[in-house]
């Protein structure tokens, strides 16, 4: 090829490039902006759109070879939407066949982002990865900072959501109120997503692959400040929502990382950020000492009607099991043949594994239990990955590494806290599966060289 022929491709293809860059960082920003969707042909999101718009522009320019994650991923696709579509001959009602078709549209447009994203992210490479993984991460900084304005405004009398949200969707909605201690409200911040325990849960991710990645940073680096700072300020925002959910998987993700990285337990830089978010709380606590011992009491109960409710949804498996063993009722189905029990239209299982056997039985269960083992199999390999790149004193095995951890870590404590809650059905479960599962593929160039 001529440089004259070279000169005259590369305006064509940098606009492209440019492009699926922009929308692919708009998704990784809004991927947890729930609250940011209009009422058209069912519930549109933001996240909705800018999805369907990188996966055209994705669809059109990409000529390259997919990497073979992504086709092992195309894979599971294929055997999910076999196994939803066999459950489809389930369905006996009009109402359920209108819910099985929107979670098709969404289970599709999860899957086909989630191949799309490995493929891209390896073939962008390296600098790509870590500049669409900052996105990912200003995203939930976003929202905490939209979640704390919002409890802020709430004090003041003022619905934030009201303010900002409804001139741009044109619906309606409101910050979280748990209840109200000598007149009082007790308020929940759910930010942009739709509801405080979604918001906490969903803040398992970046707590736990932020933690490792700042653990790891050397003495004087640029990002140990700033990220020591945006690490205090996710917990502060996830225990402003009072969920029991979110604080598990954040126990279950410590856990997990407290075997590798218990040399840094008495480090400088993990004591001094955790002494000054202890001294912010502690601050918040005393000066308002009744208000908050009546919530932390609340909240630290167990028999309450909110517990009760996530109890009691596992007693549906038995009757599934019984009736639909190996395909369930049908994807997205489980309000409407349970609105008799629960008297609600739109009530959901309040678990993701409740989910998964009552709407695809224990064939669908085993299918995920194979995936989610897939990504810990990949995970593992980007340890492996980022060790050996330690031992030749690599500096990206710095960063690998810690992330492939951190990544561990979030993974397993989603997946607890999904016990109680169903964020692994969300947008931004299948960003970090993406960038999960990509990991290997895209610094396994480096450790070949």
């Amino acid at each position: 090829m001529t440089a004259a022929s070279l000169t005259a491709a590369r305006p064509r293809a940098v606009p492209y490039v440019r492009v699926l860059d922009g929308l692919l960082f708009a998704v990784l920003v809004t991927t947890t902006f729930e609250k940011v969707h209009w009422n058209f042909a069912g519930q549109v999101g933001i996240a909705d759109v800018l999805t369907i718009l990188f996966l055209i522009a994705f669809g059109l320019t990409e000529r390259q070879p997919v990497p073979r994650t992504a086709i092992i991923v195309m894979g599971f696709f294929a055997l999910f939407l076999l196994i939803y579509l066999c459950g489809f001959f389930d369905i006996t009602t009009k109402q359920s066949l209108d819910q099985f078709a929107k979670g098709m549209v969404k289970f599709v447009i999860h899957f086909l982002f989630l191949a799309a994203a490995i493929a891209y992210l390896a073939r962008r490479g390296e600098r790509f990865y870590w500049r669409a993984f900052a996105w990912f991460m200003a995203g939930f900084v976003l929202n905490g900072i939209y979640g704390i304005l919002q409890l802020l405004a709430a004090r003041g009398g003022v619905n934030l959501d009201h303010v900002i949200l409804a001139p741009l969707t044109g619906g309606a909605s409101n910050i979280n109120i748990y209840g109200a201690v000598n007149g009082q409200n007790i308020y929940r911040p759910n930010a942009l997503t739709g509801d405080p325990n979604h918001l906490a849960v969903m803040l398992v991710v970046p707590l736990m692959c932020l933690l490792p990645v700042y653990l790891r940073l050397g003495k004087g680096h640029r990002l140990r400040w700033p990220l020591a700072t945006v690490l205090a300020f996710l917990v502060l925002v996830l225990l402003a929502t009072l969920s029991r959910s979110g604080l598990l998987g954040v126990l279950v993700g410590l856990l997990v990382l407290a075997v590798p990285y218990r040399r840094f337990v008495g480090t400088r830089a993990l004591l001094v950020p955790l002494a000054g978010l202890v001294a912010v709380l502690a601050y918040i606590f005393y000066s308002r000492r009744h208000f908050f011992t009546v919530v932390i009491k609340s909240r630290l109960q167990t028999g309450g009607r909110s517990s009760s409710a996530h109890f009691a949804v596992y007693d549906f498996i038995p009757q599934i099991i019984h009736q639909h063993p190996l395909l369930g009722l049908g994807l997205n189905t489980f309000s409407v043949y349970y609105e008799f029990v629960t008297g609600k239209t739109n009530f959901g299982p309040h678990s993701f594994w409740v989910a998964v056997i009552v709407e695809s039985g224990l064939i669908g269960l085993l299918a995920w239990i194979v995936f989610l083992r897939y990504v810990y199999v990949r995970l593992h390999a980007a340890r492996r990955l980022g060790r050996l790149l330690d031992s030749v004193r690599d500096p990206a095995g710095a960063r690998v590494r810690p992330l492939a951890w951190g990544m561990t870590a979030a993974l397993t404590g989603t997946i607890a806290a999904n016990f109680f809650y169903l964020t692994m059905q969300f947008y931004y479960f299948y960003v970090f599966t993406a960038f999960a599962l990509a990991l290997p593929v895209v610094f396994a160039r480096r450790a070949r060289e």
